[in-house]
């Protein structure tokens, strides 16, 4: 059993202390690519209510649908305050992410009853302006957090371009990784949702910055396979739980994947033992 000292984020995490997060918050950034598997936005959310994950990352112009269903058996919300272009197919002219309100960004969350906020600290080499407009927006956040006693994630992302893919992506690079991070925990974050590094055997030294639990940032779809291998290795380095999006909702079985990560995160499960239980819901159903 594992408590924390804040009311919400003892609704965000399973009293095993391991929290499993399905983003679908992808809309807002503004990239087609990103909306495939969530065009019906009432299915998904039902269909993952079911599924019983810990939380959804959500919207504010969609959180409704998750916060209208009634009774208590659902997901915890994580409201994303910010909105940005940093996730464009092509490097943006001028990138930006600014929060979505900026007079009181946290007011709509507690409204809507959300367990935790989340907002970008983004570190693209070459533009200090944008690394700028987030550590303020961190900063604001932070403000309006201890003024409404509401949680929050920071997630630190470091980006590079792809010349061969044309297209902005993740660094794994554990030297950048590792001091947004440490920033992210300075600037006052109560959870820290941050990308893998490029070996997983690194990861003890993201934990080591962040000192308060860590989820892992899922990223782009992967065979289910390699998924569960590597989260399953992020897990053993000390991370806390999963913030998972493209490889759930883009799935032909996401309520098996979600299965399948909830028996890993509270039932001790290995990665081969998760794929095996996989393999039933997704040949049940």
């Amino acid at each position: 059993m594992h408590n924390f000292p804040n009311a919400r984020l003892n609704r965000l995490f399973h009293p095993s202390g391991n929290c499993l997060n399905v983003a679908i918050d992808h809309g807002v950034f503004n990239e087609r690519s990103f909306l495939a598997g969530l065009e019906d936005m009432t299915r998904v959310v039902a269909e993952l209510v079911d599924a019983g994950p810990d939380a959804l990352q959500m919207n504010y112009g969609q959180a409704e649908l998750l916060q209208s269903i009634a009774g208590k058996s659902k997901p915890a919300l994580v409201m994303r305050l910010d909105a940005g272009n940093p996730y464009s197919a092509h490097l943006p002219t001028v990138p930006f992410d600014i929060l979505v309100r900026a007079d009181d960004p946290v007011l709509p969350a507690v409204q809507i009853d959300a367990a935790c906020v989340v907002c970008n600290l983004l570190l693209f080499p070459g533009d200090p302006d944008l690394h700028r407009q987030t550590v303020a927006n961190v900063g604001k956040a932070r403000a309006e957090c201890d003024r409404y006693g509401m949680p929050l994630m920071v997630e630190p992302l470091v980006m590079k371009f792809d010349e061969a893919r044309g297209a902005i992506q993740a660094d794994g690079n554990k030297n950048l990784i590792v001091p947004l991070v440490r920033q992210a925990r300075e600037l006052g974050a109560n959870v820290i949702k941050a990308d893998p590094t490029d070996d997983p055997a690194d990861y003890h030294e993201v934990i080591q910055a962040a000192r308060c639990p860590v989820l892992v940032r899922g990223g782009g779809r992967e065979p289910v396979e390699t998924v569960f291998r590597k989260a399953y290795a992020l897990l053993r380095q000390g991370a806390h739980g999963l913030v998972y999006g493209r490889n759930i909702y883009q799935h032909p079985h996401p309520a098996g994947i979600v299965k399948a990560f909830l028996g890993m995160l509270h039932g001790g499960l290995n990665d081969e033992q998760a794929l095996a239980l996989y393999r039933k819901h997704e040949q049940a159903g």
